[in-house]
C-alpha cells in the first residue's frame, strides 16, 4: 500500500508500507556500501569521532563536565544532518558513479538552502535540549556540579540519580523521537531531489514513520544501539557506526518513497 503526498507543488512522493524486517536489509546494504567505499566511509566516520573529542576537551578545559551525557546524546539529534556524506556516497553508488571524499564533503550542495534549513531545524531540537538537560541537572542537583573524580558516582549512584535519569532519558527520548520522525527520510531525499522543498520532505518523513511504525520503531531502536555503541568507545566506534547507519539510512529512504512525476 502507498499514500501519495503533496506540500508546495514539485514531484508527489508516495510513502510505502514495509515488512518490519525491512530494517535489516537496509543494515545489510549499508554495510556493503561500506565495503565498497571502506576508506571513504571510515574518513567521513572519523569526523564524528573527532567532534566527539572536541567536544570532551571543551568541556573539561570550561569545567562543564557535567554536560557530557547531554551533549554526547546530541549525536542522535544532529546525526541526520552530519550524515549527508554517507548518503551522498550511497546516491552515487546507486548510479554507478565513484565516490571520493570530497564527493561526500559536496553532496549539501545538491540541495544548500534546504539541506541547511532542515540543519537549523534540527540545531533548535539540540539547543532546547540542552536547556532543558541543564534545567533538569539543576532540579535534581542544587549544588555545585559534580568534579570530574566524583562525576559518575554522583550522577549515577547517588540518591538523585534514579530520578534524575528517569526524567532526563524521559525528555531526551520524547525529543529523539520528534527529531527521528522528522529526518527519518527528509534530509536523503532533499539530496536527492533537489527541486523538493524541507516543508514536504518533513511532511514525508512524518508520514513515513506514522505509516510504517513497527519497521520505524524497530530501526530507531537500531540507531540509538548503535550510536550508543560508538558512544561508550570513546567516540571511536562512531568511525564505524555512523557510516553503517548513515548508508542504511539511504536505503530505508529508497525503500520507503518514491515518486509521481
Amino acid at each position: 500500500m502507498s499514500d501519495t503526498v503533496t506540500v508546495f507543488g514539485g514531484p508527489a512522493p508516495r510513502i510505502h508500507r514495509i515488512a518490519a524486517d525491512r530494517p535489516w536489509v537496509w543494515l545489510a546494504c549499508g554495510w556493503q556500501d561500506m565495503r565498497r567505499t571502506p576508506s571513504v566511509s571510515i574518513a567521513y566516520g572519523l569526523i564524528f569521532t573527532l567532534i566527539g573529542f572536541i567536544v570532551l576537551g571543551a568541556l573539561w578545559f570550561l569545567g562543564l563536565f557535567y554536560l557530557v551525557l547531554p551533549l554526547s546524546a546530541g549525536f542522535m539529534l544532529m546525526g541526520p544532518i552530519l550524515a549527508v556524506g554517507f548518503y551522498e556516497v550511497s546516491r552515487r553508488q546507486g548510479e554507478g558513479e565513484s565516490a571520493t571524499l570530497a564527493d561526500a564533503v559536496r553532496g549539501i550542495q545538491r540541495n544548500t538552502s534546504q539541506i541547511v534549513l532542515m540543519g537549523v531545524a534540527l540545531m533548535l531540537f539540540l539547543l532546547a535540549w540542552i536547556r532543558l538537560a541543564t534545567l533538569i541537572f539543576a532540579l535534581f542537583f542544587s549544588y555545585a556540579p559534580p568534579s570530574l573524580d566524583n562525576f559518575v558516582a554522583e550522577v549515577f549512584f547517588s540518591a538523585e540519580s534514579i530520578p534524575f535519569l528517569i526524567v532526563g532519558v524521559g525528555v531526551g527520548a520524547v525529543l529523539a523521537a520528534l527529531v527521528f520522525a522528522i529526518s527519518a527520510v527528509s534530509i536523503p531525499m532533499l539530496l536527492d531531489r533537489p527541486e523538493v522543498n524541507v516543508a514536504t520532505a518533513i511532511v514525508t518523513s512524518i508520514e513515513a514513520v506514522r505509516q510504517n511504525i513497527i519497521p520505524m520503531g524497530i530501526w530507531a531502536a537500531l540507531i540509538v544501539l548503535f550510536t550508543a555503541a560508538g558512544l561508550v568507545t570513546f567516540y571511536i566506534g562512531l568511525a564505524v557506526a555512523m557510516p553503517l547507519i548513515g548508508h542504511a539510512t539511504w536505503y530505508a529512504y529508497k525503500d520507503l518513497v518514491t515518486y509521481h512525476e
